[in-house]
């Protein structure tokens, strides 16, 4: 069986074999971090916060922040103090126009070569997750989606959103790779024994990976590339 090794910067660690489930996050991994769909996202939850609570923009910016940096995500905050309905939320959130990002076929070509079980692991919404994987063109690469409410609104990085994800679709920690731009999101998988690979961006710069993030790469198109050529 070919060897997974690591395009773009790598740990040095030693190589592991082609796993048979990958775990993909879906903002800023499946699609470039350079696009506005995630700051579009950003606005509607800022919008969202001002009319719930009714409080001005500048507030409501400061809790999702906040709420974010304690919680994991602006929703579980907005759940715990504030008895936030989280569909209405959800959808209110992602009700954005996705013709700012492009079709991927080059992802959807290297996604179908790639062996393996393929899953969407979120902390959006399952509605969320279809839209953008249509407009990427890659929908059909991919074998269930494990979004915030199938994790009970518990998001990433808490360890029962992996215990569910692994449960519910029968995967393999030792067989399975994940792939995240938030660094953080992947200490509970590398816990597991599950390979991780850190799709980077300019939101990290100077940040140091710790030994919980076996792959780095700039580039998730070029990683998997090398993945093939192996």
């Amino acid at each position: 069986m070919n060897t997974l090794l690591a395009r773009g910067k790598e740990k040095g660690l030693s190589p592991h074999r082609i796993p048979d489930f990958w775990l993909f996050d879906l903002d800023n991994t499946l699609y470039p971090a350079d696009s506005v769909l995630v700051r579009l996202i950003d606005y509607r939850m800022v919008s969202s916060i001002s009319q719930l609570l009714n409080v001005d923009s500048f507030e409501a910016r400061r809790l999702q922040k906040d709420y974010y940096k304690k919680y994991g995500t602006t929703l579980s905050g907005l759940i715990k103090n504030h008895r936030v309905e989280p569909d209405a939320y959800l959808d209110y959130v992602h009700d954005i126009d996705l013709t700012v990002i492009h079709p991927a076929p080059r992802l959807n070509q290297t996604l179908g070569a790639l062996p393996g079980v393929k899953y969407v692991f979120t902390n959006g919404s399952v509605a969320h997750a279809e839209n953008v994987m249509g407009r990427l063109g890659i929908s059909d690469r991919f074998a269930g989606i494990q979004d915030i409410k199938a994790n009970g609104y518990i998001p990433k990085p808490d360890s029962s959103a992996y215990s569910a994800i692994i449960s519910r679709f029968g995967l393999v920690p030792a067989s399975t790779i994940m792939l995240d731009d938030i660094p953080d999101n992947l200490l509970p998988a590398a816990k597991l024994g599950i390979i991780t690979v850190w799709v980077r961006n300019d939101r990290w710069i100077g940040y140091d990976a710790g030994e919980h993030i076996s792959y780095m790469t700039d580039d998730l198109n070029d990683w998997l590339d090398g993945v093939l050529e192996q």
